[in-house]
């Protein structure tokens, strides 16, 4: 984010220079204006190794076993930052609170550039998501296997992938990973399927595909909050 220009110089000067110096300010903010779209444009640095898509990073926080609509539940998610190399990634991983030591009822997010964590987006209405319930102990380990498979395209689905979450409950851990068109069996079960490897789990571990039209049905039903 950009600072902004500080405005609390001497003000004691000749009309002239005033002026000036408006004219200026306004030339700089009409030249800001118009270069913002590049200027808030997250690229690879140089000699950075860049990611096929840009990712950013959220994390939410709320009070269980209180319905939360969908503005709230917009309102209550915070964006973490955007990066677009593997550097990028690093940067903001090793800073970050591992899963495991989250407390209370918080989520971390990772979803691509331009796409919000939340069933109601346009690229997550017609999409589900794979569930995986993990006993406590496994989430930080599990999340880290799964952001990094999805980082380095290892789910081979084009651009059906749109992120991931990592939610820690009291009694256990739930990781999930969001794809655009629940409808695609073969996409679904390929995601499965690289799920299983890497994440390396055990042959009895249970998976759920729930679709985001299905979990919206449940919420309207007074039984949970928007959201993963």
């Amino acid at each position: 984010m950009s600072l902004k220009d500080d405005d609390s110089g001497d003000h004691d000067q000749n009309e002239e220079n005033s002026t000036q110096k408006d004219g200026e300010k306004e030339k700089t903010d009409r030249d800001k204006s118009q270069s913002s779209g590049k200027r808030k444009a997250v690229v690879p640095g140089p000699a950075e190794h860049p990611l096929q898509y840009n990712y950013t990073f959220w994390y939410s926080r709320r009070t269980p076993g209180r319905p939360t609509s969908s503005q709230s539940y917009e309102q209550n998610i915070k964006q973490i930052g955007t990066f677009a190399s593997v550097e990028q990634f690093w940067k903001f991983y090793s800073h970050m609170v591992r899963p495991g030591d989250l407390t209370g009822h918080s989520d971390f997010h990772l979803f691509k550039e331009g796409i919000k964590p939340m069933w109601e987006d346009d690229a997550n209405k017609n999409g589900g998501k794979w569930i995986i319930r993990l006993r406590k102990g496994l989430a930080s380990r599990c999340w880290e296997n799964l952001i990094l498979a999805m980082l380095g395209e290892q789910f081979m689905v084009g651009e059906e992938i749109c992120g991931a979450v990592v939610s820690v409950r009291f009694q256990e851990d739930i990781i999930s990973i969001w794809n655009k068109t629940a409808s695609d069996q073969a996409t679904t079960a390929r995601i499965r399927d690289t799920l299983r490897r890497v994440l390396n789990l055990p042959p009895n571990t249970i998976m759920e595909y729930k679709t985001h039209t299905d979990s919206i049905k449940y919420v309207l039903g007074g039984l949970g909050g928007t959201g993963p």
